[in-house]
């Protein structure tokens, strides 16, 4: 059974950084994608990075291009998303979530529980 867990929220102020990171047990398959996914209040979840196990290749949402990070430590089963220059917008849970290659569409299949990120102005 795969379970991720995410950790790293918190309450930043406006200009400031946090890394989140994501442990991922249980998988038993080694073609896959991690991604981290944002809902704020009110607002549909949203996607935000995602990044391929093997070869590393990374995507982003474009309002977090270049203030944002997506990582992994493939010896650990951790995948992290470092955010600088945070801004209240950013205020959300986040949550990381995992899918396997060959599963049409990117369809993420399993996912954590979240952590809130809260950026004051």
């Amino acid at each position: 059974q795969v379970h991720v867990v995410e950790s790293g929220g918190g309450l930043v102020q406006a200009g400031g950084s946090l890394r989140l990171s994501c442990t991922i047990f249980g998988r038993t398959f080694s073609s896959l994608y991690m991604g981290w996914f944002r809902q704020a209040p009110g607002k549909e979840r949203e996607f935000v990075a995602d990044i391929e196990w093997s070869g590393g290749t990374t995507a982003y949402e474009g309002s977090v291009k270049g203030r944002f990070t997506i990582s992994r430590d493939n010896a650990k089963n951790m995948v992290y998303l470092q955010m600088d220059s945070l801004k209240p917008e950013d205020t959300a849970i986040y949550y990381c979530a995992v899918v396997r290659q060959s599963t049409p569409s990117r369809s993420y299949e399993y996912w954590g529980q979240g952590t809130q990120v809260t950026v004051s102005s």
